[in-house]
């Protein structure tokens, strides 16, 4: 059974209709291994030109821009050969412009940031190919609901701002406000395991050859999340 807690991905995406996908069609290791770095360089192309070219359109163009492109790839991820890497450049332009605002105002967070993205990336991939973690269908329910629960809380925090209230839980530098962004981002890096999983499972399968993109695209997600939640996490210790 395929489930992850990244929405992007679940187990319907790799049930087969009765006619078998033909083997030069099936989705590989190897091939989204390879559109993850596609996705990848493209992420870095849209950060380094919002980063040398600050603009507000970089960072909202780039939010929403990804935003939208991201449910359309949800619903039509058939659409993903194409979509995914137009998510990936939009992203990129966001994280960009967003770093540059966080690098603006700390010396070297984003050094930092991204070594750790990377560090936590590299050590959940080690985790997971040497079994250290089993991937059981309690520990993906686990990992759903605990992501679920963040979405909540998130939206919770959104819908107060407007009503001029702070919710220190996610804005806080107190004891409770860095608990829960170290929290955050145990569960981001989870989703990585959950992620690499997902997509053994699916080339096992035989998905289609265009679910490379699309768990590629998801992986991605989880990337730009648990990059984000690391830059809260350092602005927060160093605004203590």
């Amino acid at each position: 059974m395929f489930r992850s807690g990244n929405p992007t991905i679940s187990e319907k995406l790799f049930q087969q209709s009765d006619r078998a996908v033909p083997a030069g069609e099936q989705m590989t290791i190897s091939g989204t291994v390879n559109k993850i770095g596609i996705l990848f360089l493209l992420l870095l192309i849209g950060a380094s030109i919002s980063w040398y070219m600050p603009s507000p359109l970089f960072m909202w163009g780039g939010a929403i821009g990804g935003f939208i492109v991201a449910i359309v790839t949800v619903f039509k991820k058939e659409w993903s050969p194409i979509t995914a890497p137009l998510y990936a450049g939009l992203e990129g332009l966001f994280l960009g412009a967003i770093s540059m605002v966080y690098a603006s105002a700390y010396d070297g967070i984003i050094f930092n940031a991204v070594a750790l993205t990377l560090g936590i990336f590299a050590a959940m991939l080690i985790t997971y190919r040497s079994g250290l973690i089993e991937v059981t269908h309690k520990f993906r329910m686990g990992i759903v609901a605990a992501t679920g629960g963040v979405v909540l809380v998130y939206f919770a925090s959104i819908i107060l701002g407007f009503f001029g209230i702070n919710l220190s839980l996610v804005t806080g530098t107190g004891m409770w406000g860095i608990g829960f962004s170290l929290l955050v981002i145990v569960i981001a890096a989870l989703n990585l395991v959950l992620d690499f999983d997902l997509i053994d499972r699916g080339a096992e399968a035989g998905a289609p050859k265009y679910f490379e993109w699309y768990t590629a695209f998801g992986l991605i997600i989880t990337l730009v999340w648990l990059y984000i939640e690391i830059l809260r996490l350092l602005g927060k210790l160093q605004r203590r």
